[in-house]
């Protein structure tokens, strides 16, 4: 009768075996698989083969940092979670892993020590790709900072504007005074030099005005049709006195460009911070130079969907900036002047006005090297 039992309880411990060995072979979601003391594999199931792309053949009596990323077995990380395990009774951690073809994904890891007899004999392991779930809490982080600065700029802008239109109307008294002092007779040149200088400086804070209100509301634009090159022209003499006498002022104007439809003000004033900011990078003097040409640019991989773009670029060989400013520099209100030199608003009225008249801005810049920027608008469509 013993013996009958004892045969009895084999059986149910080998079917029990069988059984556990088909549950965990059943199970794709997950990889499980056992670890010797060193971190050798020694089991492999199906979810370890979907999820990591090796076969059992492939992978049985493989080291498991296999898994791990280059940097972080230099780390010594493999070892550290199977020390981790061993001392605290599991390691529970997330990171990125490495498949059989090379990609990465995001996994959820968790290591139980396996004793027996009170000798350690392995590790189970268990392995999710958490990769879908990582990405969609990074893309919801990402929206809820996106909607955050929405509503600080919106905040912002609704300050702004009222802030810029009691500014232009006090501009208004103070240019039209101005204009009746340069129009009296008997004026010496003292007086007449001052108006001017005052009249500059009223510009400079019109032409600020109206970045104010344009960032605080959006401007409509009124788009005509303009020869580029013929626009610049107009304002050249402008842009030359911009820059100053420390400055070499170059042009470079490609011939028969084709005409574009846009807000001449608007590109004037948006050409205005270009020369602007190129001259303050340019403290102790340097070049700029303003030229033109023609860009195709293909939005897809349909022709279909080619567009041509007149170009504008303004260049320096001044202080240049860094990838982290550049990256920031067509932010609203974001400037690395001094206090009482930039509004912060050229480049991001620059970039505007580009994308308002359905064309594109670029930056290329790089530290004591210059700054180029690119403003492109499409031709005009017959």
């Amino acid at each position: 009768m013993l013996a009958f039992d004892k045969d009895a309880t084999e059986v149910d411990l080998r079917y029990e075996v069988r059984q556990l060995s088909l549950l965990i072979q059943s199970v794709t979601d997950y990889a499980i698989y056992m670890l010797d003391q060193q971190g050798y594999v020694r089991s492999w199931n199906s979810g370890g083969e979907r999820i990591k792309g090796y076969s059992q053949d492939e992978i049985i009596g493989q080291h498991f940092s296999k898994f791990y990323l280059p940097e972080d077995v230099e780390k010594g990380m493999p070892e550290l979670g199977l020390e981790a395990a061993r001392t605290h009774g599991k390691y529970e951690a997330e990171g990125w892993r490495l498949r059989k073809d090379g990609t990465r994904f995001r996994a959820s890891i968790v290591i139980d020590p396996i004793w027996h007899d009170g000798q350690l004999i392995g590790y189970a392991k268990v392995t999710r790709d958490v990769t879908e779930r990582f990405e969609a809490n990074n893309r919801l982080i990402e929206a809820q900072k996106a909607l955050v600065q929405s509503q600080k700029i919106e905040a912002i802008g609704k300050l702004t504007f009222g802030l810029a239109h009691d500014f232009n109307n006090l501009l208004t008294v103070v240019i039209n005074s101005l204009d009746m002092i340069a129009v009296r007779p008997g004026a010496d040149a003292r007086t007449k030099e001052l108006v001017d200088t005052a009249m500059r400086a009223a510009d400079r804070g019109a032409l600020l005005t109206r970045q104010l209100l344009s960032f605080a509301r959006g401007q409509n634009l009124v788009a005509e049709r303009h020869d580029l090159n013929e626009l610049l022209a107009r304002s050249m003499e402008l842009y030359r006195r911009t820059c100053g006498p420390a400055v070499e002022f170059r042009v470079d104007l490609a011939p028969n460009l084709p005409p574009v439809f846009i807000d001449a003000a608007q590109f004037e004033a948006s050409m205005m911070n270009l020369v602007a900011n190129s001259r303050d990078a340019m403290p102790r003097g340097g070049t700029v130079t303003v030229s033109t040409c023609l860009v195709h640019r293909a939005e897809s991989d349909s022709e279909d969907r080619s567009q041509d773009f007149v170009c504008v670029r303004v260049g320096d060989n001044g202080s240049g900036m860094s990838p982290e400013v550049a990256e920031r520099a067509t932010e609203p209100f974001f400037t690395t002047k001094d206090v009482g030199k930039g509004s912060g608003l050229g480049l991001s009225q620059v970039f505007g006005f580009a994308a308002q008249s359905g064309g594109f801005a670029s930056i290329e810049s790089q530290e004591q090297v210059g700054t180029v920027i690119q403003l492109c608008v499409p031709t005009a469509k017959d």
